[in-house]
């Protein structure tokens, strides 16, 4: 079979069409021409807002609401803070006035927070003296850490406080290690008589200058007691239980030794050297049996 020659029809030729190239930077302009208006649109609004938030007067400070003080009065804690008030509310430094607040010595903490409209809440929490420290002739409110809080004087007549002898404190002062040992240890012995509200109004004096042997002086008995460096309340009961009696034996007594088991020394006072070494070798006081 003869093959049958079919004549080219031009009509129906293939044209020769180049694919056309992605035009990428086309689908990145469009983007980015939004995000080239939009963005200083935002930063224009945002520029306004805190404008408009710098000097509103509705967010000026006009009022500093003081609580949680007691000794250091409202007008004085607001003195402190003199320069808050007329201050906008949301830009102000809180923490910067913080600070200046614990440059105070009566203040151990503080808190300030901001409520709307125009009102700054202040939190004061005071140091609680815990006795009057004695340096030389200057006396000190001391609180539980040996701080110095302020000088002691009549508008402190209230305090009914044990004198503390061996800190050497002064107003906002912070002490070496020995010196915060003593103040933990004049701590605890008054922490612990408390416990015994007799014994807690006729303590006196406290002499931590010995960090292992603190000494007490009990309001009515000019004898030293010495009471180590723990165990004070049970000690001083058991002084308590037999001073009368141990007045009667040794009517003038230089100081007493508390700090063993079952035995309590008793040097008289007045004693001359020779006297004192005999009273050495003597046989001390038993304490009472509970």
């Amino acid at each position: 079979m003869n093959a049958v020659a079919v004549p080219s029809d031009r009509r129906f030729r293939r044209a020769r069409i180049r694919p056309a190239k992605p035009r990428i930077w086309r689908g990145l302009l469009r983007p980015l021409a939004r995000y080239v208006l939009v963005v200083p649109l935002v930063a224009y609004a945002g520029y306004r807002g805190a404008t408009l938030v710098a000097h509103a007067r509705m967010l000026q400070i006009d009022r500093i609401v003081v609580h949680g003080n007691q000794r250091l009065s409202t007008g004085e804690v607001q003195a402190v803070l003199n320069g808050l008030r007329g201050e906008n509310l949301v830009r102000t430094n809180l923490d910067a006035w913080r600070r200046r607040l614990l440059a105070s010595p009566w203040v151990r903490d503080a808190a300030l927070r901001r409520l709307l409209p125009s009102t700054v809440d202040v939190a004061v929490f005071e140091r609680q003296p815990l006795g009057i420290g004695r340096v030389k002739s200057e006396m000190y409110l001391v609180d539980d850490s040996g701080i110095g809080i302020d000088q002691y004087g009549p508008q402190y007549a209230d305090l009914d406080l044990p004198i503390i002898d061996g800190l050497s404190v002064g107003p906002g002062r912070n002490g070496s290690e020995t010196e915060q040992a003593r103040a933990e240890l004049a701590a605890r012995l008054i922490a612990a008589i408390k416990a015994r509200p007799d014994l807690a109004r006729k303590l006196s004096q406290v002499d931590v200058r010995d960090v292992h042997n603190a000494a007490v002086i009990l309001s009515g008995d000019p004898a030293v007691l010495r009471v180590g460096d723990d165990r004070f309340l049970p000690r001083l009961q058991s002084y308590a239980e037999i001073a009368a009696a141990l007045r009667e034996r040794v009517p003038a007594i230089d100081y007493v030794d508390l700090p063993f088991d079952d035995r309590i020394f008793v040097r008289p006072a007045g004693m001359t050297a020779r006297t004192r070494d005999n009273w050495s070798r003597g046989t001390p006081t038993k304490r009472p049996r509970r």
